[in-house]
């Protein structure tokens, strides 16, 4: 009977806005952390945007690598006075849904908003940051098993 082979522990590569940086902080943290837990590794060292807007580029450039197995994206669009962020987040949920599709990747989004208000995004911290962890590590399964 042949030994079987252990299967190689799956790859994250996190990308993270600047913006409100405590509070993005604590994310990036958490999903370490759950990474950890559940037996996955940080391949590269979290990658710092300036916002989530500017998440999708990074994103192309790293879900490219071979040594990447998925991505976990974090940042915080927070209400505003006008449709901006609404627009913005969109935009942003859009090209990363392309880019995961091309390449055949997942993309775990763990961005609070648009429209988040400050204490809404203190509440959801945590848990959008690890269920970001969760949901990329589920459909790389998923992918690997069709």
């Amino acid at each position: 009977m042949a030994a079987k082979k252990k299967a190689r522990a799956p790859r994250l590569a996190i990308v993270a806005a600047e913006f409100n940086r405590p509070l993005v902080d604590a994310m990036v943290a958490s999903a370490e952390d759950e990474a950890r837990r559940q037996g996955a590794q940080v391949a590269i060292p979290p990658v710092r945007v300036p916002g989530s807007y500017e998440t999708p580029v990074v994103v192309a450039r790293i879900i490219a690598r071979r040594d990447v197995d998925a991505i976990v994206v974090l940042g915080y669009i927070e209400r505003g006075e006008t449709q901006h962020g609404e627009v913005m987040g969109h935009a942003v949920h859009s090209a990363l849904v392309k880019l995961a599709i091309e390449h055949g990747k997942p993309v775990g989004v763990g961005i609070i908003g648009p429209g988040a208000t400050n204490a809404q995004a203190e509440c959801r911290k945590e848990s959008y940051a690890r269920a970001a962890v969760n949901a990329a590590l589920r459909a790389r399964e998923a992918i690997q098993r069709v």
